[in-house]
């Protein structure tokens, strides 16, 4: 048994772990974190995988003492543009432009290999007293008084908190009997890293196709992470070609202006949908990141959005333990529901509205899109709103997000 005054975290990736790091910075060391997830026992991770994290995130990763372990191999998306087209047109026109700085020597964004920022991450809460645990919570009971939760080796742990961190399908959330609402978009994102000939200077693109966005992010040693959206049964079929099919598949969609083009792992084809908890809290129990909600990877919020998440969580927590105040009760728990619900339902309602707008084949959608974009690309008080709400900077923003200690 652990002290009622423990908090466990189901799950262990980005949230998770950066949660666990922000908690113990602000309640110090005399409250006990434990963070379970079984794929603990399978470090230093392996995830050819990577992530654009937007400045509000990276002054997080600094604020916990992460992001210098990982800024040498992170690269700055220096500059963003925007094209609209047919996949047979012979040319891409430019409607959309963004700069890459929110404030001065601050690109908007990162592009960060998974592998690297979950092992710094895993690394530091170690070092900083964090209990990382290889095992699952099997099951947990919740009181007035505290949640008992025991965990897949047997243990069992009083604590004043739990925290669902365990993904889109949470285990966790369904225990506590809480829905989600939203739906399936019958899309899938393909995932890949390729090597190309010529640097890419920093640049991200958006290539809006009628099957929906074809993104090229940044990374290191000319190489880039795509994030390829097609219909599930394209995807289906795009990723099984042999090697020769898939690259004539893909330089028809990455084009040749950074010379040739080659995959450097195998795609992977990920389910799109959306979808949001028809509650962020249960008795002693808060969700965060993808146990929470689930967003269209159109704007590149996702993760983005489970680290505010963990940012506004350990913001009340070490509000209420300062005050002397039970953090795992409910109208704790309520203020961290209360700020971030809203927003998360109204940026889904925006990655669903961009999804519709731009996945389609009307001429007369495109028409008014590209009027759109070129409009906002033509006023530059508009056109900064957008940065700073694509680098996590707008709204009630957490403190950490600002690069302030709790």
């Amino acid at each position: 048994m652990s002290s009622q005054r423990s908090i466990v975290i189901g799950g262990g990736a980005f949230a998770g772990l950066g949660l666990a790091l922000a908690l113990r910075q602000g309640l110090g060391p005399d409250i006990p974190i434990i963070v379970a997830d079984p794929a603990f026992a399978m470090r230093p991770s392996r995830d050819p995988r990577a992530s654009a994290i937007v400045a509000a995130c990276r002054r997080l990763f600094e604020v916990v003492g992460v992001w210098d372990q990982v800024a040498e191999s992170a690269q700055p998306i220096l500059d963003m543009v925007v094209t609209d087209s047919n996949l047979e047109d012979a040319t891409r026109p430019v409607f959309l432009t963004f700069g890459g700085e929110v404030e001065p020597g601050e690109p908007f964004a990162h592009m960060v290999e998974n592998r690297h920022l979950t092992n710094a991450l895993a690394t530091r809460a170690e070092a900083q007293g964090v209990e990382l645990s290889a095992v699952a919570v099997s099951s947990y009971d919740s009181n007035a008084e505290c949640t008992r939760v025991t965990l897949s080796d047997g243990r069992i742990i009083d604590a004043s908190l739990l925290v669902a961190a365990d993904g889109a399908k949470s285990k966790l959330r369904e225990r506590a009997g809480i829905a989600t609402h939203g739906w399936d978009y019958d899309q899938s994102g393909i995932v890949v890293t390729v090597g190309h000939e010529r640097d890419h200077g920093g640049r991200a693109e958006e290539h809006f196709l009628p099957a929906g966005p074809f993104a090229i992010l940044p990374l290191k040693n000319n190489r880039s992470s795509l994030v390829w959206t097609e219909s599930r049964r394209e995807a289906a079929r795009i990723i099984e070609l042999p090697d020769n099919e898939f690259q004539a598949e893909l330089e028809r969609r990455f084009g040749l202006h950074l010379g040739e083009v080659k995959a450097l792992d195998k795609p992977r084809a990920f389910p799109l949908g959306y979808f949001v908890a028809r509650s962020f809290i249960g008795e002693r129990l808060a969700l965060v990141g993808d146990a929470a909600h689930v967003i269209h990877p159109i704007a590149g919020q996702g993760l983005n959005m489970g680290l505010k998440d963990a940012a506004a969580l350990a913001e009340v927590i070490v509000d209420a333990a300062r005050l002397g105040i039970d953090h795992g009760q409910a109208d704790v728990l309520e203020r961290y529901q209360r700020w971030r619900r809203f927003d998360t339902v109204a940026m889904g309602v925006a990655t669903n509205s961009l999804n519709m707008l731009f996945s389609n084949k009307s001429a007369l959608l495109r028409t008014v899109r590209d009027i759109g974009l070129g409009l906002v690309d033509r006023v530059p008080p508009l056109k900064s709103a957008f940065i700073r709400q694509a680098a996590g900077l707008s709204g009630e923003v957490p403190r950490l997000l600002k690069g302030e200690a709790l």
